[in-house]
């Protein structure tokens, strides 16, 4: 539901510059996503359009809210919120809460049925990304939610991808696309120290396991699997 004119007085803001901020917002959601190939857009980003002529603290809350409503009811898009903070220890409790508040990202999703996405949205372009997109994460789904750099790589080596291969005939600089799921916020990379130095990780981040993304991976898997078996049965 749309703030009304009730909250917005408090401001001493008119309708015309609401609806006005509203618009701004939304106009840098889509243009952002559109440049940045779909990374997630911080907060800070967004209440930086908004205190720039104005100051009130709660204001930021409510433009973003109706902005959400409107990408939904006249785009089509949800505007979803990501939380990128892991939690922390209950002796850090104070610096959990302050990334918590400082980490929050937005992402757009289309609301539209598949099939009309694919029609009249999808740029075909970019399907090959996708593709990669859900091979790598079901990879590390497969692997259980985490895994080693070297081990990734050798599952990509096994289907043609190399580290060192920058131009792909499809994907271009492999490594690069890898990259681009990380900013993407599909996968977290970390450095992990170990009895044999240090090891390069990459785990599931929290785009991956958002409901509808991981439902998807998870059938994707599935019909592979009962397709093997099929063809098993098969020979």
């Amino acid at each position: 539901m749309a703030a009304s004119v009730e909250d917005y007085s408090q401001f001493d803001l008119s309708t015309e510059e609401k609806d006005k901020l509203v618009a701004e917002v939304i106009r840098y959601v889509l243009f952002k996503t559109h440049q940045s190939s779909g990374c997630p857009i911080k907060r800070d980003e967004l209440g930086q359009i908004i205190t720039k002529n104005y100051r009130p603290r709660a204001l930021p809350a409510l433009v973003i809210n109706e902005a959400r409503e409107k990408l939904s009811s006249i785009f089509g898009y949800e505007m979803k919120e990501l939380q990128r903070c892991r939690p922390s220890s209950a002796n850090n409790s104070r610096f959990s809460q302050q990334c918590a508040a400082d980490a929050k990202t937005y992402i757009i999703t289309s609301q539209l049925p598949a099939e009309i996405y694919r029609k009249h949205v999808e740029d075909v372009n970019t399907t090959h990304l996708t593709g990669l997109t859900f091979v790598i994460i079901g990879i590390v789904h497969l692997a259980g939610g985490k895994i080693s750099q070297e081990n990734l790589w050798h599952h990509l080596r096994r289907m043609g991808l190399h580290e060192t291969d920058e131009s792909h005939p499809v994907l271009g600089n492999v490594k690069l696309s890898l990259e681009t799921l990380i900013q993407q916020r599909y996968l977290q990379k970390d450095k992990v120290n170990g009895p044999e130095g240090n090891t390069i990780m990459y785990e599931l981040a929290e785009r991956a396991l958002d409901g509808p993304i991981s439902q998807q991976i998870k059938e994707y898997i599935s019909q592979i699997v009962n397709r093997d078996v099929a063809e098993g049965d098969i020979d």
